[in-house]
């Protein structure tokens, strides 16, 4: 029997209840799901690539459905994909912006390699405002995120912006 294997990636930086729910949805779809924390040049994180993938590790622990592993990578998403024998990537929506972006990215990566299909998961509608950009934000300037990130998570970016310094005090 052939194990499908989805690939959800990101910075998850931090990871949030938006990625959780998509994370729980997408492990619904294969049999293996494997958690890219990358590196993104574009971006300037707040955590390191450890932190990172400790927190995913941390909150994906206790889910259910199907085998989940959480992997860093700083590569092409097509070259991690095929390393990790995946035939899907896994992709949250939120906004018709992250469909303009995401079908470009989908239609690149098919150039790249056609035997790895793109699939695409609508955010739950509670959750498609939230965005870790948004989040460290809000948090940057003294607002409350518990909305929007797991507890745990909230004490590490409340943590991390002490250690870094509030803005607009």
């Amino acid at each position: 029997m052939t194990i499908r294997t989805g690939v959800y990636p990101g910075t998850f930086d931090p990871i949030t209840r938006g990625h959780m729910d998509i994370i729980r949805r997408g492990a619904k779809l294969v049999d293996r799901l494997v958690i890219g924390v990358t590196t993104n040049p574009s971006k300037n994180p707040m955590f390191t690539i450890e932190e990172r993938m400790e927190m995913v590790k941390r909150e994906t622990a206790d889910l259910v459905d199907g085998d989940i592993q959480v992997v860093s990578f700083d590569s092409l998403l097509m070259d991690f994909a095929e390393r990790e024998h995946a035939s899907v990537i896994i992709r949250g929506l939120r906004a018709v912006a992250d469909f303009e972006y995401e079908y470009q990215m989908a239609g690149m990566n098919q150039q790249l390699n056609d035997r790895i299909e793109t699939v695409f998961l609508m955010a739950d509608v509670s959750l498609q405002p939230i965005a870790s950009r948004l989040v460290k934000e809000i948090a940057l300037y003294g607002g409350a995120i518990r909305k929007f990130v797991p507890p745990r998570v909230e004490a590490e970016v409340a943590a991390r912006v002490v250690r870094i310094g509030r803005k607009g005090s």
